[in-house]
């Protein structure tokens, strides 16, 4: 029998998918894959899943040729016929929220529930998407001429190239998705190398509402690759929108090609959250709070908690209870039921983690628990706990993609939400307090600058109802709720003049 696990009788599932042992990575209406073979590893014992047969330049080049086509056809049906196919791929998604959040925690390593969870936040999107493609559209203003009418227009973009990372090889693409489709665009997804049976599973359902409605294909086509068909995203001008998740470094390079070329972006980069718990605090909030922020996912989040101020008369306590909290988690294979921390998703990470665990102690960290690699076949680690360190310390203000919480005292409030603001990133961060003036100040002009601003809750955990996204280094972008919208649209000022007469703006007379 081979050695891929999808040959064997426990992930025969996967089949149900439509994988198999070797999957074409190109969708364009029809499958194909010239390119590399690239073999998708289960992070929870490094055994070969399955292999994707990657894409060539020349089936990129082909692939976005065919989606121009496809989005002259997509761009004449009205929005709320369109929000009927995207309400149909959330219903085709929801039939399979279970084997695609079980495919989630074999490929990418995250536990079972959060998985679940995270095909659901695409159908969540959907449904919100749905909504949405009979409401959004533009203002009739005012005109000071009078015989004139003056309507702002929003139309879409044409393509959006969409970048996603291996931490949410599902979610990401799916806010991008379901509000580009109903905007009127077509979609080009590259997502990680290491996910690529995920995209491809994700792709096949999406491909089968697009094949019953007799719509193309190349409307939401795939193209899997590396950093060659990222670089050729970036840099095509036929791509109207590029939107990356990933590194602040990839995505520099992401944005500056973009940029030369004066295309859009809509850029998702990195973040070092923090989590503030002062003195008057609920404390029984807490400790769950910083739990799942900070080990959820394995602290492979973008908005996993990275740092915690705690107000000096509470230090101590929370320090103590947080590590007899983090003793009772239970780390091991994500595929089961009562797992609470999964592995890290590649080897590589482990070195990041090992790296960081030793950079910290030699800033003057001090482990309070965890700061080992589990001897187990996978990328296991234990969750950490380090106090000691300065809030200005190098490796407190750099982004290790690993559950490494860094635990700071603080005096005030104001030291508290400056050393909050000083890192390069500004996604995530949240307070715990009962006042209700510190709460409003945290949310005010000198409070957080980041894009999400939390009270009582973690960093992580987002509803797709608001707007996601941060500032500085994180990049600037939104996605998901409220008016990202506008992010695949384009925008007209248009006046018509229905009268007779030529009045000028401003009353100017040129006769």
């Amino acid at each position: 029998m081979s050695s891929l696990l999808i040959n064997q009788p426990e992930y025969s599932w996967l089949k149900e998918l439509g994988l198999k042992e070797d999957n074409e990575g190109v969708y364009n209406g029809t499958w194909g894959g010239k390119g590399e073979v690239v073999t998708s590893y289960c992070p929870g014992n490094n055994a070969p899943i399955a292999r994707v047969k990657q894409a060539t330049l020349d089936e990129y080049n082909e692939t976005v040729n065919k989606a121009k086509e496809a989005w002259k056809i997509w761009a004449d049906i009205p929005a709320p016929k369109r929000g009927e196919i995207v309400r149909q791929i959330g219903d085709a998604l929801r039939k399979k929220i279970k084997l695609l959040g079980h495919l989630e925690s074999l490929e990418m390593g995250k536990i079972l529930v959060e998985g679940v969870g995270e095909v659901q936040e695409y159908v969540d999107i959907c449904d919100y998407a749905v909504g949405l493609s009979r409401i959004i559209g533009g203002p009739i203003l005012p005109s000071e001429r009078p015989g004139h009418a003056l309507i702002e227009q929003w139309n879409p973009v044409g393509l959006v190239g969409i970048i996603t990372a291996f931490n949410f090889p599902v979610a990401v693409y799916g806010w991008n998705n379901a509000l580009a489709l109903i905007c009127g665009n077509v979609c080009l997804w590259k997502g990680a190398p290491t996910t690529s049976l995920t995209s491809v599973a994700v792709t096949k359902i999406v491909a089968q509402v697009f094949e019953d409605n007799k719509l193309p294909g190349a409307i939401c086509s795939l193209t899997c690759g590396g950093a060659d068909i990222g670089n050729a995203i970036a840099k095509d001008e036929r791509v109207d929108l590029v939107s990356f998740t990933g590194s602040t470094n990839v995505g520099k390079q992401v944005a500056l090609k973009v940029q030369e070329r004066f295309g859009r972006k809509l850029l998702e980069l990195g973040g070092n959250n923090a989590i503030i718990v002062f003195e008057d605090a609920d404390l029984s909030l807490v400790t769950p709070s910083v739990l799942f922020a900070a080990v959820g996912t394995a602290g492979q989040r973008c908005t996993t908690a990275r740092r915690l101020f705690l107000h000096e008369s509470i230090h101590d306590e929370i320090v103590e209870k947080l590590s007899k909290a983090y003793a009772q988690v239970r780390i091991g294979d994500p595929c089961a039921p009562d797992t609470l921390c999964g592995p890290l998703h590649t080897k590589q990470a482990v070195e990041m983690y090992l790296s960081a665990v030793e950079q910290a102690k030699c800033e003057g960290g001090t482990v309070v628990c965890g700061g080992k690699v589990i001897d187990r076949p996978g990328n296991f680690v234990e969750p950490t706990i380090m106090t000691g360190l300065a809030h200005d310390a190098a490796i407190v203000h750099k982004e290790t993609f690993a559950p490494i919480l860094y635990v700071i005292k603080f005096k005030t409030e104001e030291e508290a939400f400056a050393w909050n603001n000083e890192v390069k990133q500004g996604l995530s961060s949240s307070i715990f307090t009962k006042d209700l003036g510190r709460i409003f100040r945290w949310l005010g002009p000198k409070g957080s600058d980041c894009g999400l601003v939390n009270v009582n809750i973690p960093t992580s955990g987002a509803e797709i109802g608001g707007a996601f996204g941060g500032e500085k280094h994180t990049g600037g972008g939104r996605e998901s709720g409220s008016d990202s919208w506008k992010h695949y649209m384009r925008r007209s000022t248009c006046t018509i003049n229905y009268s007779k007469d030529l009045p000028l703006a401003q009353g100017i007379k040129f006769q």
